[in-house]
């Protein structure tokens, strides 16, 4: 899987489960201040990253991202 392959179904899951605005999604957007995605919602990506990709992701790895793009970087890396 490529990493645009991977930043489109990141895309789709911001946009369709946590019902983020398209318009605020970018490979540079922030995940917490510019999506506003808060402690409670990174339970929810941590189960549509293993519904998606096929791995465990644990709520403490998503601490350590900042963009968009390092998620879906770390994506990619555990995927291979």
């Amino acid at each position: 899987m490529t990493i645009d392959e991977i930043y489109e179904k990141v895309n789709e899951f911001l946009v369709e489960d946590l019902e983020i605005e398209e318009s605020k999604i970018s490979e540079d957007a922030r995940l917490k201040e510019d999506l506003g995605i808060d402690s409670l919602e990174v339970v929810d990506v941590v189960v549509l990253v293993e519904e998606q990709f096929g791995f465990k992701m644990k709520p403490e790895d998503f601490k350590e991202l900042i963009t968009l793009d390092d998620f879906c970087k770390f994506i990619a890396a555990r995927i291979g």
